[in-house]
């Protein structure tokens, strides 16, 4: 093989990948601004300028594109340091989806994104395999004591409702606030949601049958 003709096809191999590169950006930006619905294929590949026919080549379906446009890796040190307090791995996803800039994603982070498009089935699978497996699992492992699924859930419902309300909803308090400010009420929650239920009266619900004897029996006479 000639050393032209080699030349060619690295051309080509670097061409390639950088088409490919520039469509996962292009797609980004417009499912984070538009969601899986109102993103066609047309829009993202003339944001490239390149013929549509190229991303069913590259990717195969839409849903594959959205799929890889969104995948981010959970953040290390969730993955990685088992002696990390849990409330510390909380702080570190507050600052990451709630607080973090992630300016491929239209500025923020691509859960929070994807929960625009969670009215499509594949989108919502999607959402709940990268939510759950990625990160709420790996934060269960961590909790000792009973319903460690439960508490982890818990904590993620607070964190992305946060998000949510940053970001989606545009709330005013928490739009203007800083992770500084936010850090240590999510923390006293994360805190207590990490510790292990303790047994006792205290902790258990109160029925209404319940309350209302306790009520009855307070005002009758002795």
């Amino acid at each position: 093989m000639s050393e032209d003709t080699t030349g060619g096809a690295a051309r080509r191999r670097r061409d390639k990948a950088a088409t490919r590169a520039a469509l996962l950006d292009a797609a980004r930006r417009r499912f984070a601004r538009h969601g899986f619905e109102g993103t066609g294929l047309r829009e993202i590949a003339g944001d490239v300028g390149v013929d549509p026919a190229l991303i069913p080549r590259y990717f195969g379906t839409k849903q594959a594109l959205y799929a890889e446009a969104v995948q981010v890796e959970v953040p290390a040190g969730l993955a990685a340091d088992v002696h990390a307090p849990v409330p510390h791995l909380a702080d570190a996803l507050l600052r990451d989806v709630v607080f973090g800039d992630w300016p491929e994603f239209d500025g923020e982070h691509p859960l929070i994104a994807m929960l625009r498009s969670a009215g499509h089935t594949g989108v919502r699978d999607l959402l709940r395999e990268r939510l759950c497996d990625g990160y709420l699992n790996t934060l269960a492992d961590r909790l000792e004591g009973p319903d460690a699924a439960l508490r982890a859930e818990l904590i993620g419902a607070l964190l992305v409702g946060m998000g949510v309300l940053r970001s989606v909803v545009g709330s005013p308090a928490l739009g203007a606030a800083t992770h500084e400010q936010a850090r240590p009420y999510v923390a006293r929650v994360t805190a207590a949601l990490a510790a292990p239920p303790r047994a006792g009266r205290g902790d258990q619900p109160v029925s209404s049958g319940s309350a209302g004897s306790a009520d009855h029996s307070a005002r009758e006479p002795s």
